[in-house]
């Protein structure tokens, strides 16, 4: 989903695959800035450890194309070489948002998010849970065998609005037009749009990690 909603382009392009022709296509071709990513003109800061590459997915826990990826992110990312650290973070369009992304980083203080990151998807895509307020979240979480009192602390916490804000910044600093997005090394960013599909996206970003190991 982007700020304005994905086109209907997009949505097919999402749903075919590695079938569609233009995406056989792409695949036959070394990827190119401006045309399956794009290189920031100013680098954005990461927060990987040294000697890491940073890898940033911008996600939204009602985002029907977010739910489709995570399973292929989730098989993507065990792969990865130890060199690579993959980062979530939560999109922040609009001020609806920031109910979720404030349950994303709730949850990672209290050291719940592994557990619960994929069932928030679940509840919102399968059960038809309604996460988008606060006091339905701090229910939901409750009843996931987490301390509410505490949850809901954490919910309002500065330190979270703080997360929040850096979420917000860092998605306008990438340029993030859409979500499921990907950004590389503070350096470089794609998405299902760019890409023509998340699976080619993340072929894309494959690449771009060769490129920065090699120190282009």
């Amino acid at each position: 989903m982007n700020r304005r909603d994905f086109s209907s382009a997009a949505a097919v392009a999402m749903a075919l695959g590695p079938a569609s022709v233009p995406l056989a296509r792409a695949q036959a071709r070394q990827p190119e800035s401006g045309w399956d990513y794009l290189t920031l003109k100013q680098p954005v800061a990461v927060q990987a450890p040294a000697g890491s590459i940073e890898v940033v997915e911008f996600f939204w826990y009602n985002c029907r194309f977010c739910n489709a990826f995570e399973p292929m992110l989730e098989a993507w990312s065990a792969r990865l070489p130890k060199d690579v650290v993959l980062r979530r973070v939560p999109a922040g369009f609009r001020d609806e948002f920031v109910p979720q992304q404030r349950l994303y980083y709730a949850l990672q203080a209290m050291g719940e998010l592994e557990r619960l990151h994929a069932k928030v998807f679940a509840a919102i895509h399968d059960d038809r849970v309604d996460l988008s307020r606060g006091a339905n979240i701090v229910q939901w979480v409750g009843r996931q065998g987490v301390d509410q009192a505490r949850f809901a602390a954490h919910y309002g916490s500065p330190e979270v609005q703080q997360a929040v804000s850096a979420a917000t910044r860092l998605q306008d600093a990438y340029g993030v037009e859409g979500v499921p997005a990907m950004g590389v090394a503070g350096r470089f960013y794609t998405d299902g749009t760019i890409a023509t599909t998340m699976q080619r996206a993340l072929q894309v970003v494959d690449y771009l990690l060769a490129e920065v190991r090699s120190g282009r």
